[in-house]
């Protein structure tokens, strides 16, 4: 919907990738979709769900095995962002680098955009 021929709308990290595919593996799923939604301090938040089936208006990535929809109405939030998998001693999880991002909340679970030109 949004995309440049030539370039994905998100791409994966090597760990991001390799996370994705075990649990793809683990659950018999095709794949992880990710929007966003309404929600958190900042106004908006990242949604992630496991997936049996592709739904024709999803846009797909499909990088080194791991397969990553992204639902319609966040394929302009997210064109251009990295998708990464991080652990640490007290946490693991994935990181969204967005550049359309404006500011986030303290904790990193919500986000506000940049604002959109022409949709005032």
């Amino acid at each position: 919907m949004f995309s440049i021929p030539g370039k994905q709308a998100v791409t994966l990290t090597p760990a991001a990738t390799t996370q994705i595919t075990k649990l793809m593996a683990k659950g018999g799923h095709s794949g992880l979709r990710i929007g966003v939604k309404k929600g958190g301090c900042a106004g908006m938040e990242y949604t992630m769900d496991y997936v049996s089936e592709v739904d024709p208006n999803d846009e797909v990535i499909d990088q080194d095995g791991a397969r990553v929809m992204i639902a319609p109405m966040a394929q302009m939030f997210l064109f251009g962002t990295e998708i990464d998998y991080e652990t640490s001693l007290l946490e693991s999880g994935f990181k969204f680098n967005n550049p359309n991002v404006a500011e986030a909340c303290g904790c990193g679970e919500s986000i506000k955009f940049n604002e959109v030109p022409g949709t005032n």
